[in-house]
C-alpha cells in the first residue's frame, strides 16, 4: 500500500498563536492518516519515530491539540487495562449543518450507488417522501434559477462559501464576522495582551469568559478596558483582578462620568530610571513572588548535579519571580516609557541620586541579590541612579547593606500606609 499523499488539517490552526513546538508536525502526520470519517487510530510512539523526537513531545502537543480544540481524542483500553493507541480526529472549522450530510449522501448515492427503481423520485427507506403536487416556484431575484434535474438540491452551507463572499451574504455583521470563531480568537488575543495579569493569569479561563459575553459586551469591554485600568493606575490600588474576573463581572460597566474624565487625562510617562520609575519598579518587586515550578530538564540538571541547584532556582527567580518587574526593566532598557500610579511618584520625589559605581550604588545591588530581585543594569554613559534615601551609619560593607535595608523598610511602610491587606505590597 502506497503511503498517502495528502494531510488534511483545519486552516485555521496555521496561524493559531497558541501553537508551540511540533504542534503542526504533530496535527499533519494525524491529517495524514485519517479515515473517512476524519478518524485516525495512532500510535504515539510509532508518531515519535516518525517525527523524529520523543514521545513526551508528541504526547505535549497532542494535549495541547486537544485543548486548542484542534484534536479529539477517544482513549481506547486493551483488554489487560493497560493503555492502546488512542483514536484521534482532527477537527475542521466547524460541523456543518445537519442537512448537508443529508445532500452529500444523496449525492454520492446518485453518482456512485446502484441504480434501482424507476425513475420517479421514489425515495430511499428512512427518509420521507416529498409532499404530492408540483414544488412551489423558488422566490423572484436577479439570479437565473438553476436549471431542473433529478439530483439533488444545491448545498446551501456556509462552511463551502469563501468568507469575502459570505460577510457579503450575510447581513447584521461588519468586517469581521462576530460569529466567526478564528475572528474572535484575534480579538481575545488583541485584548488578552492588553491585560497586566496575563504573564501570570490563566488564558483558558479568560477565553471562556470572553466567549460568555455577548457581541456588545465584548465590544465595549475592548472600548473600555484602557480607561479602567488608567482609572485603577491613578487611584494608587494594587492591581490583582483577573481577567476572568474582569469578563464576568463586566467591571468595565461601573466607570462612572468622573473616572471617565479622569482616566482621559494623559500621566507624564517614565522610565525606571527616574525616581517614579524606580518607585514603581521598587512596589513591584515588594510583591509576593510568583510560585514557580522547575520543569524537567531543570529537574534532571539538579538530579545529575545538585550543586547547580541554587544556580538554577536563583536564575528562575530573577527572571520570572516578578514578572512585571521584569517587564518595567525591558522597557526600560529598550528606551521606552511607562505611566507610573499618581501616588507611587509622590513617594518617590524624595529619592537621593546615586553615582553609579558607588559603595552606596553597590549595597543596592547586593540587596538585590540577596532577595534574587532582577537588577536594572546602567548603559554606558549614566552616571546617576535613583534610590530612596538612607541614612548611613559607617562606611564598612555591612553598616551600608544595613543602611539600604532600613531605607528600602521605610519606602515599604510609606506605599502601604492608608491601604487595606487587599492593597498591601
Amino acid at each position: 500500500m502506497s503511503s498517502p499523499r495528502f494531510s488534511i488539517i483545519p486552516a485555521w490552526i496555521v496561524t493559531d498563536g497558541r501553537m508551540k513546538g511540533s504542534d503542526l508536525k504533530v496535527l499533519c502526520l494525524l491529517g495524514t492518516y485519517t479515515n473517512k470519517e476524519g478518524w485516525c487510530r495512532r500510535s504515539q510512539v510509532k508518531m515519535a519515530e516518525q517525527l523524529n523526537c520523543g514521545r513526551s513531545t508528541v504526547q505535549d502537543s497532542l494535549n495541547r491539540l486537544a485543548e486548542i480544540g484542534a484534536v479529539e481524542k477517544q482513549k481506547v483500553a486493551s483488554a489487560d487495562g493497560r493503555d492502546s493507541a488512542h483514536w484521534y480526529r482532527v477537527v475542521l472549522d466547524r460541523a456543518p449543518i445537519s442537512d448537508a450530510f443529508g445532500a452529500w449522501e444523496a449525492e454520492d448515492q446518485q453518482e456512485f450507488g446502484p441504480i434501482s427503481g424507476d425513475k420517479s423520485g421514489t425515495p430511499p427507506a428512512g427518509r420521507p417522501a416529498p409532499p404530492a403536487g408540483p414544488r412551489p416556484a423558488p422566490p423572484a431575484g436577479p439570479r437565473p434559477a438553476p436549471p431542473a434535474g433529478s439530483g439533488p438540491a444545491p448545498i446551501n452551507d456556509s462552511n463551502l462559501t469563501p468568507p469575502v463572499e459570505r460577510s457579503e451574504r450575510e447581513p447584521g455583521l461588519g468586517g469581521e464576522e462576530e460569529e466567526n470563531p478564528r475572528a474572535l480568537e484575534r480579538r481575545f488575543r488583541r485584548w488578552w495582551a492588553t491585560w497586566p495579569t496575563y504573564a501570570v493569569d490563566t488564558e483558558t479561563t479568560a477565553r471562556r469568559a470572553w466567549l460568555d459575553l455577548t457581541p456588545e459586551q465584548r465590544k465595549a469591554c475592548e472600548e473600555r478596558t484602557a480607561d479602567y485600568l488608567a482609572t485603577v493606575k491613578a487611584s494608587g490600588r494594587k492591581f490583582s483582578k483577573a481577567a476572568a474576573t474582569y469578563l464576568s463581572e463586566r467591571a468595565w460597566e461601573r466607570l462612572g462620568e468622573k473616572d471617565m474624565q479622569h482616566s482621559g487625562q494623559a500621566p507624564e510617562p517614565y522610565t525606571a530610571y527616574s525616581r517614579a520609575g524606580r518607585g514603581l519598579l521598587l512596589a513591584e518587586l515588594l510583591r509576593p513572588m510568583r510560585q514557580l515550578q522547575l520543569n524537567k530538564v531543570e529537574e534532571n540538571i539538579i538530579e545529575t548535579s545538585p550543586e547547580k541547584g541554587g544556580m538554577i532556582w536563583r536564575d528562575k527567580r530573577e527572571k520570572q519571580g516578578w514578572p512585571e518587574a521584569v517587564k518595567l526593566i525591558e522597557t526600560t532598557v529598550q528606551r521606552r516609557r511607562f505611566h507610573v500610579p499618581q501616588r507611587v511618584v509622590e513617594l518617590s520625589k524624595d529619592f537621593d541620586k546615586v553615582k553609579v559605581g558607588s559603595d552606596i550604588w553597590e549595597a543596592w545591588q547586593r540587596l538585590h541579590f540577596r532577595r534574587c530581585w532582577p537588577w536594572l543594569p546602567a548603559p554606558d554613559g549614566l552616571e546617576w541612579m535613583q534610590f530612596p534615601r538612607i541614612v548611613a551609619h559607617g562606611e564598612s560593607e555591612a553598616d551600608l547593606d544595613d543602611a539600604v535595608e532600613r531605607g528600602l523598610e521605610e519606602f515599604a511602610g510609606r506605599l502601604n500606609e492608608g491601604r487595606g491587606d487587599d492593597d498591601a505590597v
